[in-house]
């Protein structure tokens, strides 16, 4: 059909559905199998999943969306880009160095790990230094390009942009390097992806998408004046480019997008649905318009009939130059819906995962094509979904909704300030300097993992499943006592997931068995998803608090995931402002803090590891949202007495641009993690002053390397250097679910006497000054 429409997706999930990624790349670390089952893994995976997008009907195939680990590390290792402190050559780069580079290794700290815009992705973060060069690396993106091609593929090349690139790298300038900007690196950068670009357009490649989603932040006129430039340089000879924006509206460079020489541009219609008048105003003749239309973040089937109604004039004014697509990477969604077989129906026929956006997608570029009646089953099913969805009686409860109209009566805020509170704190839990503790989790053992699966499948009872968790409760307790921590956490063995946990157990949640999403490297979620109400029937953690306190006299924090990670890292129900959801949320964890307290557990900690990821991506949205995710934390912690210590943590994010809203928070203890940055995070918590106590993480869990003492206690005396004594706990950056016992035991032991030592010093000090002269 002359002037159809096309069709195609950004990315798909690389992990597999069964995980099956996941499981190849651990069992090559723990010595296993070796890399060439590893490599037959990710050849199975890239095969299977260029065969979905084939058969769904896309008009092309991703390639360069499948990471080991991490597209970014990927880029990296592509450009020859890798961190000159590991010493590795990057034309000669094995897996085994790819995968140093992320978890470290006795001799180097892993490359630091932040979250990718505002998801609950992980990329590993560029290191720049002066030497470092960009003079290519690896050859895996073209052999994945013709192993494509070899199987009849058409593909589209995908590739992080070069100004992203740069952008989110931090410099890592060692003593002697000369200071300079990371856009001095820009030259050397623009190279090495013309010699990409070449090489890919040698191969026969027809499109490369380059994704640019810094385009959705306010970006500095230094940095708008850089695309220009480097895309009239990379366009001079390549195939044609297809640049990418998504996760937010992009109208402010409407002009500037405009101007770039590329082939086509990509809008998220999703995040960004108001955009569009403005770019087609004076678009560009001839070059393509990718409208992301279905939703790449978020599970809920797409309303076909608003998508099409949404897309025919685009494709009037622009024949086949309109590209049809997800809004962005499929990465954030789970694989495959076919795999829910215990799902209840009605919820099921709500959702739709990566698969099936595939076809959604062809089904709309279908009907635009004049294939309607061809399509029409797809159109009416997701019709009768969409009408369902919207008049099912699961999705109101009269009682939540007359206790969230009656808000105003709680107040989001404790009896009495910091300064009163912690006075109380100190006198009953009568702590030593710089108290030790652990975040939450402890090793999640196969056997743990083992009694839990048993206990789903029915194998065995609930009492028998109890008694196998408070087991690991009492050994937890046992290994804390033995290690000397000042500060307990019962371990969670009980607990499949920080989020899964609690949405089990509240009404509005619903599960899948398969719906799997990467993290960060081999760490999958399952995130469940808000469907209706939230509200808590009845106590979800108290008992296991009660136990695990009666088993020793230190202090046992009870362990909650706070409103707005529950919101997060859920797939959140879109058809009410997530801000009433997360209220709901807050409303039943305060209920569960406060029966914590009554069951005498003295320190509670609600974690809050995505307060920062929740971030709109443009500082204009932050006071908004800001406003209602403090207020929905302080509602889930403000109905404790004085005397209560509330904690909260947050790791791999940056911090210091929303201080002085992490502090109207108003926990008494907040944890973060600090070690991959070499405390760097701490900075601004010292500039702001801080109010509050402050544990900065010591040691990152996420490597399996054990630090040493020496190198604890010179992170502690950095955090000395910004934080007062008085304030200052000491911890690991996060929980220790994904680590193994004999690293736990030895990593904590050296940070117990790392904070032993420090108290010696600090009293060897006093001591002298207290001393006549």
């Amino acid at each position: 059909m002359a002037n159809a429409a096309k069709a195609h997706i950004l990315g798909f999930p690389r992990i597999g559905a069964q995980r099956e990624l996941k499981f190849a790349v651990e069992s090559f670390w723990r010595g296993d199998s070796d890399l060439a089952a590893l490599q037959q893994t990710g050849k199975t995976l890239r095969q299977r999943h260029w065969a979905i997008q084939a058969d769904a009907g896309l008009d092309f195939v991703s390639v360069g969306d499948f990471a080991w680990y991490d597209q970014v590390l990927n880029t990296l290792a592509l450009l020859g880009a890798v961190p000159t402190r590991f010493k590795f050559d990057p034309k000669k780069l094995t897996l085994a160095d790819y995968f140093t580079l992320a978890r470290g290794n006795p001799e180097h700290f892993a490359m630091e790990m932040t979250k990718w815009f505002d998801t609950n992705y992980h990329y590993l973060v560029p290191e720049f230094t002066a030497d470092l060069r960009f003079d290519g690396g690896v050859d895996w993106l073209f052999e994945e390009n013709a192993e494509a091609v070899a199987l009849g593929h058409k593909t589209k090349v995908t590739l992080v942009g070069p100004l992203t690139l740069l952008y989110l790298g931090k410099i890592k300038s060692g003593e002697g390097d000369h200071k300079f900007d990371k856009l001095d690196l820009l030259p050397k950068v623009i190279a090495a992806y013309q010699n990409v670009l070449q090489r890919l357009q040698a191969a026969g490649v027809e499109w490369v998408q380059i994704d640019e989603p810094i385009l959705a932040l306010e970006l500095a006129a230094v940095w708008r004046n850089a695309f220009v430039p480097t895309y009239e340089a990379l366009s001079a000879a390549a195939p044609k480019l297809l640049l990418a924006t998504y996760f937010d509206q992009v109208r402010e460079h409407t002009a500037l997008l405009h101007s770039l020489p590329v082939a086509g541009v990509h809008l998220d219609l999703v995040r960004g649905a108001g955009q569009l008048d403005d770019f087609l105003q004076d678009w560009p003749q001839g070059r393509v318009l990718s409208a992301g239309i279905v939703d790449g973040r978020n599970i809920w089937r797409a309303d076909l009939d608003a998508a099409l109604t949404a897309l025919k004039p685009l494709q009037e004014k622009l024949g086949d130059k309109l590209w049809v697509s997800a809004s962005c990477s499929l990465l954030h969604v789970p694989v495959d819906l076919a795999h829910e077989n215990k799902l209840d129906e009605e919820l099921k026929g709500w959702l739709s995962f990566a698969t099936q956006k595939t076809q959604e997608i062809t089904a709309i570029k279908r009907a635009l094509n004049g294939e309607r009646d061809a399509v029409a089953a797809q159109f009416e099913a997701a019709a009768l979904s969409v009408a369902a969805r919207n008049t099912s009686p699961r999705i109101h409860n009269p009682l939540v909704q007359k206790r969230l109209s009656e808000i105003s009566k709680i107040s989001a805020a404790r009896s009495n300030v910091f300064a009163d509170r912690i006075v109380k704190q100190q006198a009953r839990f009568k702590l030593p300097a710089f108290p030790t503790t652990n975040i939450g989790s402890f090793p999640q053992t196969t056997d743990i993992r083992q009694a839990r699966a048993q206990y789903k499948r029915g194998e065995i009872g609930h009492l028998d499943y109890l008694n196998r968790m408070r087991d690991e409760v009492r050994l937890v307790v046992q290994k804390q006592e033995e290690i000397g921590l000042d500060v307990f956490v019962h371990g969670e063995p009980e607990r499949n997931d920080m989020v899964e946990y609690f949405g089990e157990q509240l009404w509005g949640y619903g599960f899948t068995a398969n719906g799997w999403v990467q993290s960060y490297g081999s760490r999958c979620v399952k995130p469940p998803f808000i469907y209706g109400d939230v509200y808590r029937p009845e106590a979800m953690t108290v008992g296991w608090s009660e136990f695990a306190q009666s088993l020793t006299s230190k202090p046992m924090k009870g362990m909650l995931t706070g409103p707005v990670t529950m919101l997060q890292w859920s797939f959140v129900r879109d058809d009410q402002p997530r801000d009433t959801t997360a209220l709901q949320i807050a409303l039943a964890l305060r209920d569960e803090v406060v029966d914590l307290e009554k069951a005498g557990i003295g320190m509670i900690q609600i974690d809050e590891p995505a307060f920062r990821e929740g971030l709109p991506l443009k500082a204009a949205d932050w006071p908004h949202y800001l406003d209602w995710a403090v207020k929905a934390f302080r509602i889930s912690a403000s109905g404790v007495q004085d005397d209560t210590q509330i904690h909260t943590h947050m790791c791999y994010s940056e911090f210091n641009d929303i201080l002085p809203w992490i502090a109207a928070m108003d926990a008494d203890v907040i944890t973060i993690e600090t070690s991959r940055s070499d405390m760097e995070l701490l900075d601004g918590f010292g500039e702001f002053a801080y109010p509050n106590d402050i544990g900065p993480g010591v040691y990152d869990i996420h490597s399996p390397r054990v630090p040493r003492v020496e190198e604890m206690q010179r992170l502690l005396r950095k955090a000395r250097g910004v934080i007062p004594d008085a304030q200052l706990w000491v911890n690991p950056d996060c929980g220790l679910k994904t680590r193994g016992w004999p690293e736990t035991t030895l990593a904590l032991e050296n940070m117990v006497l790392a904070a032993r030592s420090l108290r010696a010093e600090v009293a060897a000090g006093q001591k002298a000054i207290a001393a006549p002269a």
